[in-house]
């Protein structure tokens, strides 16, 4: 018997413009575009897509027609920000090697 807050693994059975449906071992189940993931989805299909495995978390249960809400966002969090940070040469040395180039651009600019 599932229960809420659970976390089962399923299988995208289709997507629809206001969800996903998952199939589970003895439920279907419903993830609403709003549990998808914490940004704006505009188009499901940049997130999921049919026949994907997914974990996802059970908000609320049917028994009576064996039916689930659920969560994707809750269950594949990222965890911060992934960037990589570019690298700049900082210090005297990166001065040095603009020099001969500032004196140039001076001395064409002088009078």
């Amino acid at each position: 018997m599932v229960k809420k807050g659970d976390i089962l693994n399923g299988e995208i059975s289709n997507i629809v413009g206001y969800g996903a449906f998952v199939k589970t071992k003895d439920y279907d189940g419903l993830i609403h575009i709003s549990e998808i993931s914490d940004k704006f989805v505009r188009n499901i299909h940049d997130f999921l897509s049919i026949g994907q495995k997914v974990r996802v978390e059970v908000l609320d249960v049917d028994e009576n027609s064996k039916q689930l809400k659920l969560s994707f966002k809750s269950v594949n969090k990222t965890r911060g920000i992934k960037v990589s940070v570019p690298e700049y040469k900082i210090g005297f040395k990166s001065l040095e090697e603009k020099i001969p180039e500032m004196i140039n651009e001076f001395k064409k600019n002088s009078f």
